[in-house]
């Protein structure tokens, strides 16, 4: 039996998947030991313009700087990390006009800081994969402000698809 190559291959993934998968993927460079988020900005012509995950800023070691999630508020990460769609944003090599209207595929729901960067930068999109925050003052804000500025968001939808690579 010879194989049928006149038509295209209908099992590929889909552009949500694909950039989901980049953030996911993105996330696991996070050296958080609770929370590994990542982010990946997409153009309206499905480019990825930029990635990001959580983190210390440059030049802050990781060997130096706390992981713990509770303490004093200078014992604790929360002081110091940068989230995975601010570091996104910052990691952008363009100007920042170039990304208005574009997509951010995050694996959790953007915090209220983030979300005033994501405001500010023209993003208008929010694809997330979890928002095990939904009813913290922190999430309430960041759809509040979305909703204003006209910022949609939907949960990203798994296919169910499973993927797995060899690194």
């Amino acid at each position: 039996m010879t194989e049928d190559i006149t038509k295209k291959r209908e099992d590929h993934l889909s552009w949500d998947e694909y950039f989901m998968g980049v953030a996911m993927l993105t996330a696991e460079r996070s050296k958080d030991p609770n929370s590994q988020v990542g982010a990946c900005i997409v153009s309206s012509d499905h480019r990825i313009l930029s990635m990001g995950y959580n983190g210390f800023p440059a030049g802050c070691s990781d060997d130096e700087y706390p992981w713990a999630r509770e303490g004093d508020e200078l014992s604790v990460k929360y002081t110091y990390v940068t989230h995975a769609e601010l570091n996104a944003i910052l990691n952008f090599r363009g100007g920042m006009s170039s990304l208005a209207k574009a997509t951010l595929y995050v694996t959790l729901f953007p915090c209220n800081e983030c979300a005033k960067a994501i405001i500010q930068t023209g993003i208008r999109n929010i694809v997330y994969a979890s928002d095990k925050y939904a009813k913290t003052p922190s999430t309430l804000a960041s759809k509040r402000m979305f909703d204003s500025a006209g910022v949609s968001y939907r949960k990203y939808e798994p296919s169910g698809r499973r993927v797995s690579l060899d690194l």
